[in-house]
Order: C-alpha cells, then sequence, then structure tokens
C-alpha cells in the first residue's frame, strides 16, 4: 500500500513545516531522515513531500529508531556529508473538541 501525507496527517502532526523551516535557515543540501518503526510506512511520502518543498536531497534511516538519544552510526565519508538529522517521533494527535 503507498502511504500519502494526507493519510499521514490525518493521524500525526510531524510539524514538517518546522522541518522545511529548519532546512532552509540550515542551508541543508543533505538531510538524513530517522522515523520509528510505527512511522517508516510514511517515510517515502514524506521525502516525496520535503524534497517538493526544499531543494535538499533526503536518506531515510531504517534502522532502530528508539528515542532521541539513538541516532544513527555512519561511516566517516557519510557522516561529513549530512547536513542535518531530522528524527521523528509518532505521538498521535489529540482529539479536538
Amino acid at each position: 500500500m503507498n502511504y500519502t501525507i494526507k493519510d499521514l496527517n490525518e493521524k500525526y502532526d510531524l510539524e514538517l513545516d518546522k522541518v522545511i523551516s529548519n532546512i532552509q535557515k540550515f542551508k541543508s543540501k543533505l538531510v538524513l531522515l530517522q522515523f520509528p518503526d510505527g512511522l517508516k510506512i510514511y517515510a517515502t511520502a514524506v521525502v516525496d513531500y520535503l524534497e517538493f518543498k526544499t531543494k535538499a536531497e533526503f536518506l531515510i534511516w531504517f534502522g532502530s529508531c528508539y528515542g532521541a538519544c539513538d541516532t544513527p552510526i555512519l561511516g566517516k565519508d557519510l557522516d561529513k556529508k549530512i547536513d542535518l538529522v531530522i528524527q521523528f517521533g509518532h505521538n498521535e494527535l489529540m482529539p479536538s473538541f
């Protein structure tokens, strides 16, 4: 199944406007995106959306992600090329009344 940004936004708020703002602020060219298991199904939809909104290129980390302290261990060459790491969490949206 192909998941879309619309599917994602119905359940989660990943604050993609803030992500775009930070990519532009830091003039990032290569961005590593890290998702917990529950959000990995949306990873390519997020990349498609961010590529449309920015000039950056994106890598998706499909290894483990158990919280903010779980940062990817990359090779020295790749580590030097990545300008920004974005780590997503997956709390569901609170119901609005």
